[in-house]
């Protein structure tokens, strides 16, 4: 089959411009070089939707971080996403860094972002344990937070609904150009390709272009607490960001956990590990915004990757190789900007390759996901009775029942890993790690795809869990 437009990356900016892509009369596919959707940068991030005031004027990250800030509420409720506006508020401890923040209010009205500076004695109000150093903060109410990986999951389930074509497992290599068409690893032909090859978007670009940008590996690592019924923080906190980024942030998030982080740091490709002296780091830095961190409640740490490109600005543009489009060096905020830029490619650029006819048939809505632990004891009694499985609770930190993994795998972006899994519906997310439900949570997976547990991953290919028995049966 020949396709309209192959998608190269199912990150975050791939999710959605398959999804913006399936609202026409289209074939399209989105080649992945993991087993699962959103698994780099996407899965590895603050889960912040920025307002839009740090961005550089006249800057695509400006431009399109307001504008997708200003279309989450509506794609989140299409797509049965949890998002809440709970504002952020970057601090300043001396004089130097408070004419930072009138700075940054003033490009805050240039892009169009509503802010204001509050006084100690105002943020105090409402965060009551800011550190008594702190002088002054940027107030931006259309800061949020949001669940990044169901955001990529479900945009890519929305996708593929309307008809688009997802493969994972298949990391590009090759690309040549023939006759008008790209021939994609001996396999795929396309007559339009998007590069959302995320760290890795240089090197697909060179595949058939010289070299015209490159990407800059930045790694950020995170502390995770557990959510407790403790007052803590109630809006993203941030510190005046520098040239490595926005800097160290304290964050809840939509699970009810806590985010400390990120650091930053250059790297190589491959490099997600922690270590004890860049965390303390962190920690020394948040313990400037907040006092009292509660780091007893931490259930693990994390590193992400940030693509940073050497343009200092997001590429998004046709390259010199016709209808080879790069959507590259999408760092912060390219989460918030993502639907914007997918609504860009398609309208600005897109537009002008191939014709647009939208489908009659077209659905922007995913079916919504049954979650026991948000329901009322009346109610889940009333899915008992339907469904049994449904109080059969398989992870015991974060409530989640065989039913809900039964309906997650029915999906047309099902889990095949233990990751996977976690990523959908929380399953080992708490306090345990997946101490307690992993080998509940094996045995489903296998059992589903009818396959021996041994053939389960963690995560990619070849992250076996289990290699061969020890005693009993099972």
């Amino acid at each position: 089959m020949t396709y309209d437009v192959a998608i190269i990356g199912a990150g975050i900016v791939g999710c959605f411009l398959a999804r913006e892509l399936s609202q026409y009369n289209l074939n399209v596919i989105v080649l992945e070089k993991d087993n699962d959707v959103g698994n780099e940068a996407s899965m590895a991030n603050s889960a912040i939707v920025h307002s839009g005031y740090d961005p550089i004027e006249n800057t695509l990250k400006a431009k399109l971080n307001v504008l997708g800030n200003a279309m989450f509420d509506k794609i989140c409720e299409e797509l049965d996403v949890k998002f809440s506006r709970i504002g952020s508020l970057t601090l300043a401890f001396n004089e130097k860094e408070v004419e930072t923040l009138k700075m940054l209010q003033q490009r805050a009205f240039n892009n169009g972002v509503d802010v204001e500076i509050l006084t100690y004695e105002q943020i105090k109000q409402i965060e009551p344990f800011v550190n008594e150093n702190v002088k002054a903060g940027l107030y931006a109410k259309t800061a949020g937070i949001v669940d990044p990986f169901n955001l990529c999951i479900h945009a890519m389930e929305n996708a593929i609904d309307n008809g688009v074509t997802l493969i994972l497992n298949e990391n590009i290599n090759k690309i040549i150009k023939e006759n008008d068409l790209f021939i994609l690893n001996n396999k795929y032909q396309s007559k339009v390709v998007i590069n959302c090859a995320g760290i890795n978007a240089d090197e697909i670009n060179n595949l058939v272009n010289k070299e015209t940008f490159k990407i800059i590996s930045r790694k950020g690592q995170y502390y995770v607490l557990n959510h407790f019924k403790d007052e803590f923080v109630k809006h993203t906190l941030f510190m005046v960001p520098s040239d490595k980024g926005k800097g160290v942030l304290i964050s809840p998030t939509t699970s009810g956990n806590y985010l400390i982080g990120p650091s930053a740091e250059e790297t190589n490709k491959f490099s997600k590990s922690t270590d004890l002296k860049t965390l303390d780091e962190v920690a020394k830095q948040a313990n400037l915004m907040v006092d009292k961190i509660p780091y007893y409640q931490t259930i693990r740490t994390f590193a992400g990757l940030r693509a940073t490109p050497s343009t200092h600005d997001f590429i998004i543009q046709e390259s010199d190789t016709k209808n080879f489009i790069n959507v590259a060096g999408i760092e912060s905020p390219g989460l918030t900007s993502s639907p914007a830029i997918a609504k860009m490619v398609v309208e600005e650029i897109i537009s002008k390759m191939l014709p647009l006819t939208k489908k009659e048939n077209y659905n922007p809505k995913i079916k919504k996901y049954i979650k026991i632990k948000e329901l009322t004891l009346d109610e889940k009694k009333k899915m008992f009775a339907i469904d049994k499985d449904y109080g059969t609770i398989i992870c015991k930190c974060e409530q989640v029942s065989l039913g809900e993994i039964k309906d997650c795998l029915s999906r047309s972006c099902p889990p095949h890993s233990i990751k996977a899994l976690k990523k959908r519906l929380r399953v080992g997310f708490g306090k345990c790690q997946g101490g307690m439900c992993q080998a509940e949570a094996l045995s489903v997976l296998a059992k589903f795809y009818k396959v021996d547990k041994k053939d389960i991953m963690y995560d990619n290919l070849n992250s076996y869990i289990l290699y061969s028995k020890t005693k009993g049966e099972n």
